[in-house]
């Protein structure tokens, strides 16, 4: 059975959720105000309505239940303002409270009927003292959110080692699954320092071009493996990835030169036998 989805994303927000678009005309841009399991918020839509598989979703759809007007979205906008004033006064009520943990965020709904704290810890905290001050002071629903290093890169942001704003925090590499075996891929060094972003783990950019690096690996001969080349045998010292171009070592009995050649040039030494023995028969 298929059923009609819109997608969405919530302020700041890098995923995309499905929600049903209940029968309203939407358009990507559109502010709209969606049910959600912690109440009512505003999303912006990132994906016009379209029909899907209903095993494809991985939850029940909530509704789009109408779209935001200018009045909704400039309370939204006063009380994002005001949930982030509150910073300081969370901050010191979490150091008076002694807990071992970081703050990072203070978060509302459009409507300032939930609020949420962001903060990192190395180990498991127990905030339930503080969660009931903060509603007996702020008088609405508290939500206390552990978050990884990452997540909190990617509120926080900063500069990569490329100068650049930190993907994440542009909205990039959320959903990239990234591995060593890329950094190794791309011939890069293993230096933790070199190949880690500000939050301390992998950096997302390097699942960008591991497809490219991935393919161009499967043609490319291996490191010390003995070749044959339009100027005779030799090895290979040197993989240029990006232009497909190998280094090899001619030898002979008096001297060795280092010469380039591109990877259709050259043949690994077992297939050079195989073809000619091939080619024999």
């Amino acid at each position: 059975m298929q059923v009609e989805v819109v997608e969405a994303k919530f302020r700041k927000g890098s995923h995309s959720y499905s929600f049903s678009p209940n029968g309203l005309q939407l358009k990507c841009e559109d502010y709209c105000i969606v049910d959600t399991e912690k109440g009512r918020d505003i999303v912006r839509i990132s994906k016009e309505p379209y029909m899907t598989d209903e095993e494809n979703l991985i939850e029940p759809l909530k509704n789009v239940v109408k779209l935001a007007t200018d009045e909704d979205l400039k309370m939204a906008e006063e009380n994002y303002k005001k949930a982030e004033a509150l910073f300081p006064q969370i901050k010191k009520m979490i150091i008076d409270e002694k807990l071992d943990m970081k703050l990072i965020s203070v978060e509302c709904n459009y409507n300032f009927s939930r609020l949420t704290v962001n903060f990192t810890a190395e180990n498991r905290v127990d905030f339930r003292e503080l969660v009931k001050k903060l509603a007996d002071k702020f008088k609405v629903r508290i939500e206390l959110r552990q978050i990884g290093p990452r997540d909190a890169t990617r509120i926080l942001g900063g500069l990569g080692v490329c100068g650049k704003l930190c993907c994440c925090h542009q909205g990039f590499g959320i959903n990239d699954h990234v591995s060593i075996k890329m950094a190794k891929n791309q011939n890069l060094s293993l230096n933790p320092n070199n190949i880690s972003g500000l939050c301390g783990k992998l950096l997302c950019c390097l699942a960008y071009e591991n497809h490219y690096y991935s393919e161009v690996l499967k043609i490319m001969p291996k490191l010390n493996t003995t070749v044959q080349t339009p100027d005779g045998e030799g090895t290979v010292i040197y993989n240029d990835l990006l232009k497909k171009m190998v280094s090899v070592r001619i030898s002979d009995e008096k001297e060795s030169e280092i010469k380039e050649f591109s990877v259709e040039e050259i043949k690994v030494k077992d297939n050079f036998k195989d073809n000619k023995k091939s080619k024999k028969n």
